[in-house]
């Protein structure tokens, strides 16, 4: 109950809270200011969404990659990465704790890719809306696993739980502080996000911002849903459509209720994005899912 409770507040109590603050701030702020609105942009949107569809799938095939690297090292255990999943045959303890092995390998992912924004910010928009989106992707496809992993001892970090022997209270403690984790990331990201402006009037104000982080970040990535579905084919529907939409949600709630911080603010990015390389890479990574991958890579 108190993992439900915990995941209600998430959700519901505080993306609202926080994204009231922000459109009161906005309020004052279009009281004061009469700067132009800045037009909205359909390519932004459509490139963010194909760059959100790639980091995605490139991040979930980090993730079966990570489960299957330590299983095909270890005796006993011979595995196979599919393109949206794994298998395994023989039998070793240690399969149960590499259960958790994925979730470890995208926060890292999603680590590294925020260290890079960081430490180089003068990038395309284009290069710098694929970073943010795989450190999104990298963070928000694991945390949300330590959640469902406390609910769920079947789950794979559920059953890595089990191998740790971590009773009610540690998982209640583990679920507790992935919440928390979760806006942290999502109000980092935000910065980043707002960080691929190509234009000063996209963030001259709060109202602009949100309005920016909505363009580039929440529609693409309610978009891309569906776009994500064909590399997941074939699955149960909650496999397929399920797995992208948590993912999708489970943070983007926050990076939008935090998009008006005026301290987010940053110069235009240094170029304008660009559709072409997104479009060829998407492709070509469904082309790689779905023709080589789906039918198994066998590790032994």
């Amino acid at each position: 109950m108190t993992i439900v409770a915990a995941v209600a507040v998430f959700f519901l109590v505080g993306p609202l809270l926080l994204g009231i603050a922000g459109l009161r701030g906005a309020a004052g702020e279009r009281r004061r200011s009469g700067a132009p609105a800045a037009r909205w942009n359909w390519r932004s949107t459509l490139s963010s969404a194909l760059l959100y569809t790639l980091a995605f799938n490139v991040t979930f095939f980090l993730q079966e990659l990570f489960l299957v690297i330590p299983k095909a090292l270890t005796p006993g255990l011979h595995a196979t990465l599919l393109h949206n999943n794994h298998t395994w045959q023989g039998s070793n303890p240690l399969a149960a704790l590499y259960q958790g092995t994925g979730a470890l390998a995208t926060v890292v992912s999603g680590a590294l890719c925020a260290m890079l924004l960081r430490q180089r910010p003068r990038r395309s928009a284009t290069a710098r809306l694929f970073l943010a989106w795989m450190a999104y992707s990298g963070f928000f496809m694991a945390l949300p696993q330590v959640v469902i992993g406390a609910l769920s001892p079947r789950s794979d970090v559920g059953t890595a739980m089990e191998f740790l022997r971590l009773g009610p209270a540690a998982r209640a403690a583990a679920a507790v502080t992935a919440l928390l984790l979760m806006p942290a990331a999502a109000w980092r990201l935000s910065r980043e996000f707002l960080g691929a402006a190509t234009e000063r009037a996209q963030l001259a104000s709060a109202r602009a911002r949100l309005r920016f982080v909505f363009q580039v970040a929440t529609l693409p990535a309610l978009i891309a849903i569906p776009m994500i579905v064909p590399f997941r084919i074939p699955r149960g529907l909650v496999e397929v459509v399920g797995v992208p939409a948590v993912v999708s949600v489970a943070g983007i709630v926050w990076v939008q209720a935090s998009g008006w911080r005026e301290a987010a603010a940053r110069a235009p990015a240094g170029a304008r994005e660009s559709m072409l390389w997104p479009f060829a890479a998407v492709l070509a990574l469904l082309l790689v899912f779905q023709l080589v991958l789906r039918r198994g890579v066998a590790f032994y």
